[in-house]
């Protein structure tokens, strides 16, 4: 199907070593439900870290394995012998763009998603969160943003991941971005990044047929996917090293001030400053972000829903907030 218009280096995991190119593209198709496989990928990869492209051939209804390919660092999935042809396609077009154009993909993307990955591939494992996959996938977030911008990291990610993944990294994003603007000091930064982090942490514990539904949910779907925020918090709260701020950021990122939110209601008065800031970050990024449904909307457009919500979000903070959203 790939020659002769591309020259194909088949390799047997577990043959012997082979050397490529690093301007290749790699290519795994293996059985990621079995451990054994997953180990010798692990162990291939790591000898081809040089190689930028790396799509791993999924199909499409088995979503573990589409995790677990993000979780080794894939940077898409694919399932169908036309998706192979397109994405190739893609990757040519994005290569002589480069020729041209000094903007290139943050290398910090991969890392950051392959920590979310993670992270998801352990909680539907039954397996407890290794938290040092929050604090790296946060740490890489805030270098990206730090000497890329904003505007960069959010174009990359839409450019290069979709669905859960997409939005807790632009989630992530924003409210680094945020931060940042507003000059917090460091550990602040970090301290929202990391609610931010694993403010959806829940959603790994969601039906995927709700989770990567590629339209609206309807009522009884909403109803379960409103159920997200406990679940984390459920998942978080025996963990040591997790901070009562981020705790609260994860339970409690869905309220408003006016009481009108989830899962508890709570008015002002009972709303953290972080929990403030987060809930800006969370709807931001859904908006902007791409989805089956819709496109993805401009960052003026996002901001001006924002400051409608009067009453529901502080607006002092969505006032800070507009340098952030223009730049998007």
């Amino acid at each position: 199907m790939l020659e002769p218009q591309y020259h194909v280096a088949p390799q047997l995991l577990g043959s012997g070593d082979t050397h490529f190119n690093p301007n290749s593209v790699l290519m795994v198709d293996a059985d990621l439900r079995k451990a054994a496989r997953v180990e010798q990928i692990k162990l291939v990869l790591r000898d081809l870290s040089c190689i930028p492209e790396k799509l791993f051939v999924v199909q499409s209804h088995l979503h573990h394995m589409v995790a677990q390919a993000f979780a080794l660092g894939a940077t898409a999935v694919v399932s169908r012998p036309r998706e192979i042809i397109l994405k190739l396609a893609q990757i040519e077009v994005a290569e002589k763009e480069t020729q041209t154009d000094s903007a290139v993909a943050s290398p910090e993307i991969a890392a950051s998603a392959a920590a979310f990955a993670s992270m998801f591939v352990a909680i539907r494992n039954g397996k407890p969160i290794d938290l040092s996959d929050a604090d790296n996938a946060t740490t890489q977030i805030i270098n990206g943003i730090a000497q890329n911008g904003l505007g960069a990291w959010l174009d990359d990610v839409r450019r290069y991941h979709e669905g859960t993944f997409q939005h807790c990294l632009l989630v992530t994003g924003v409210a680094v971005g945020f931060a940042l603007d507003l000059r917090f000091a460091s550990v602040d930064v970090k301290r929202l990044g990391i609610s931010a982090t694993l403010h959806d942490i829940g959603k790994a514990r969601i039906p995927l047929s709700i989770l990567d539904k590629p339209g609206r949910l309807d009522p009884g779907e909403e109803e379960i996917m409103r159920r997200h925020p406990v679940i984390g918090y459920e998942l978080l709260k025996d963990l040591t090293g997790v901070s009562p701020e981020v705790l609260d950021g994860v339970r409690h990122h869905h309220e408003y001030l006016d009481g009108s939110g989830y899962p508890d209601g709570l008015m002002a008065p009972q709303i953290s400053d972080l929990v403030r800031l987060l809930t800006i970050a969370d709807i931001f990024a859904a908006l902007v972000e791409l989805r089956a449904y819709r496109p993805a909307m401009s960052g003026q457009s996002a901001y001006k829903i924002l400051c409608g919500m009067d009453g529901k979000l502080e607006q002092s903070l969505v006032r800070a907030f507009r340098n952030v959203a223009l730049v998007t």
